[in-house]
């Protein structure tokens, strides 16, 4: 495990980091989530393996502090993962990024272009969710006030989730759970879709088969970004297919000759 101070208050961001050749590859798991758990398996398949790989927890989650000043927007996020990414010597990263973790990695891309070669998105987050009250992910508990998640808001988005994504959730910060929320749903200006549409680097983007055509594929096609559908998934590709996922991956990455 590592570890890198982010803010002038001193929070830290940790991770969990296998030696290898560079390019460096990070990976940034997605709300309520943890990387370790979600991408240590892909991380170290024959296709993947080898590259020095950071499986990093944005602040307030996993195994990162959890502070209650921080404002947990997409951007702060962002500006958090490049001072732990400059912090770790990394420059030119490889990025494989999952839901909320994908819109982090695009502002990261946007904001500080240096520290990011490519990108891979793993059913991200690309443009504004409406606020959703019952539902699951980021749309539910958004829907919440602050106040009212803290005061038990929380305790029913951990009944409607059930006991697997729960599992990470309940080591992330009420405060940061909540907040990372409030700001996925709300986006960024320009929306997650423009910048991505915007960079010049090398883009995929990975999504479940059976949730059908990814809305703005033609735009994203013709602005250079690979659409890939992966069959036999939900929304943890990774997780549900991983045998797929790393064949798509490492083509992603340019892996695909090895064995």
């Amino acid at each position: 495990m590592r570890t890198a101070t982010v803010t002038a208050d001193g929070d830290q961001i940790r991770w969990v980091e296998l030696p290898g050749r560079e390019p460096s590859r990070v990976y940034v798991h997605g709300l309520g989530a943890t990387s370790p758990a979600y991408f240590a398996e892909v991380a170290v398949h024959p296709l993947l393996a080898g590259h020095r790989s950071l499986l990093i927890d944005l602040l307030g989650h996993g195994i990162s502090d959890r502070p209650t000043t921080f404002d947990y927007t997409l951007e702060s996020h962002a500006d958090a993962l490049a001072a732990a990414l400059g912090s770790a010597g990394v420059t030119g990263a490889e990025l494989i990024a999952h839901s909320m973790g994908g819109s982090v990695a695009i502002v990261l891309a946007a904001r500080h272009p240096h520290l990011v070669s490519r990108l891979v998105l793993v059913d991200a987050n690309l443009d504004p969710i409406p606020r959703t009250p019952g539902s699951s992910g980021s749309s539910g508990i958004a829907a919440y006030s602050e106040q009212e998640f803290l005061a038990g808001g929380w305790e029913e988005v951990r009944d409607r989730i059930g006991p697997h994504w729960w599992s990470t959730m309940r080591l992330a910060g009420r405060e940061a759970l909540h907040r990372s929320a409030t700001h996925l749903s709300r986006g960024t200006v320009p929306t997650m879709r423009e910048l991505l549409l915007d960079l010049k680097i090398p883009r995929t983007y990975l999504l479940p088969e059976a949730d059908g055509p990814l809305p703005g594929t033609d735009a994203l096609t013709e602005a250079g970004v690979a659409v890939v559908p992966i069959p036999d998934c939900g929304h943890n590709i990774m997780l549900d297919n991983p045998q797929v996922f790393a064949h798509a991956t490492a083509a992603a990455l340019g892996d695909h000759g090895r064995a």
